[in-house]
């Protein structure tokens, strides 16, 4: 029983790996802030589960939940991370608005807020 546990949880670290390996390329290939977000925040993001989850399966007692904790952390936070960013890069005119298909932030940002009061 434990030589498949261990298969497994080399399979998984190692997919981990790769996964990984491929969003560090994408934010070295991609060309602009959006894209790179998206290896960012997706790719890294399964690649990181994936090591724990393997390391999880791999390691017998007490090390297993804070594993699986760390990758609820990570799954809470990396969408934020990438939203945030988004946003500032979009603010800021590091996005090519012109590669946009759909551009709610920009709809959203020439509409008034609820703060603010509608023009005359």
């Amino acid at each position: 029983m434990s030589g498949v546990r261990e298969v497994v949880g080399v399979v998984l670290m190692l997919g981990g790996a790769l996964f990984s390996l491929l969003a560090g390329v994408g934010m070295l290939r991609f060309a602009d802030t959006v894209s790179r977000l998206h290896a960012a925040s997706k790719a890294q993001t399964l690649g990181l589960l994936l090591v724990l989850m393997g390391a999880a399966v791999h390691e017998d007692g007490p090390s297993a939940p804070p594993l699986l904790l760390i990758g609820v952390f990570m799954l809470v936070t990396a969408p934020v991370m990438g939203h945030v960013v988004a946003r500032i890069a979009y603010r800021t005119d590091a996005v090519a608005r012109e590669r946009l298909t759909v551009d709610q932030l920009g709809d959203r940002l020439r509409r008034p807020g609820p703060a603010e009061p509608p023009p005359r």
